[in-house]
């Protein structure tokens, strides 16, 4: 049989791939590592660079939305990995992680924060009124139809403040408080991002909600020229919420992926959490900035991260979506 050039050198070309796919399966190192993370993620593309010449890898960024629906995505796809490491599964979602049998190993906390909710000062200056003190005052008629949330059921923030809900009004109270919400004109939002940037009034969305479900370290990201913030926390009914990062099961470079898992826990990475992600660094010792200190707070009680979520969240998210949805 006569071949042409033109089909010998395409057979010439699937041969090297070949040749290379045994390579990068056998003993040669795999350069490229994708870290999978929720949508609110930050690396500077200093700190890429530094990753990448201190590893010999060449790291790549997957966004897959909020800690929940990553969380679910990588349970979809866990025979056939979107990627090698993970970032962002947090509190409310590892035990579902760890069961779902996602993860290669354990998981490693990266970075903590207080699920609180916030509200925009000037709004309430504006408008002549206080803002609210305690959850328990969001459904009071005079702040109906000024509260923004994230469903629990795609949110990690979410899923965090129906846990302290239980927490707080007991498993015969809390969805008669959450009805009362709905009845208040509570808006949901699939997530953070939507809910904060976009909804929110105290943030760069300028929305119509001067109220939101946060953190208590965003104030700090709000600091505007005046050197003060434009929003405020309610310290009440917050939850405290860890992230992790972890490598994940079936990943095509784990030893990449045990790479990215220990810069994260670096001095370098854990450094920059405050002032990107405005979350407090999980590894002991790490300085955070004094400005940034300035407007961050620290709840004094926290509920519902003692609950066992795991074994609860199909059950809470049934009820609350029958009176939401």
């Amino acid at each position: 049989m006569k071949f042409s050039r033109k089909i010998l050198i395409g057979f010439s070309a699937i041969l090297v791939v070949g040749l290379v796919a045994v390579n990068i399966t056998g003993n040669k190192k795999i350069k490229d590592v994708v870290l999978v993370t929720h949508d609110s993620f930050v690396m500077s593309k200093a700190l890429i660079a530094d990753f990448d010449k201190t590893t010999g890898y060449n790291l790549k960024l997957v966004k897959a939305g909020d800690a929940g629906a990553l969380t679910n995505r990588l349970i979809l796809t866990k025979a056939a990995p979107i990627g090698d490491a993970v970032f962002g599964i947090d509190s409310t979602f590892a035990g579902l992680a760890a069961s779902s049998g996602i993860i290669d190993g354990s998981l490693s906390a990266t970075d903590f924060g207080d699920v609180c909710f916030n509200y925009d000062k000037a709004w309430f200056a504006q408008h002549k009124f206080a803002a609210p003190s305690s959850i328990s005052e969001l459904t009071l008629p005079k702040f109906k139809g000024l509260t923004v949330l994230e469903n629990p059921n795609t949110s990690s923030t979410g899923l965090s403040f129906l846990a302290a809900t239980v927490d707080i009004f007991g498993t015969s109270g809390w969805e008669s408080y959450w009805k009362d919400l709905k009845k208040n004109a509570v808006k949901v939002d699939n997530g953070w991002e939507a809910a904060y940037y976009t909804d929110f009034s105290g943030s760069s969305g300028k929305g119509a909600y001067p109220i939101v479900l946060s953190y208590a370290s965003s104030p700090a990201d709000e600091v505007r020229a005046d050197g003060q913030s434009q929003t405020a926390s309610v310290l009440d009914g917050c939850f405290r919420q860890t992230e992790y990062a972890g490598v994940l099961k079936n990943a095509m470079n784990s030893a990449g992926a045990k790479a990215v898992v220990k810069y994260l826990l670096g001095a370098k990475f854990q450094a920059s959490f405050p002032q990107t992600m405005y979350m407090f660094p999980a590894v002991a010792g790490t300085a955070i900035p004094d400005a940034w200190k300035n407007f961050t707070e620290i709840a004094a009680h926290t509920y519902g991260d003692k609950l066992d979520l795991n074994a609860n969240r199909k059950s809470w998210l049934a009820k609350w979506s029958a009176i939401f949805e």
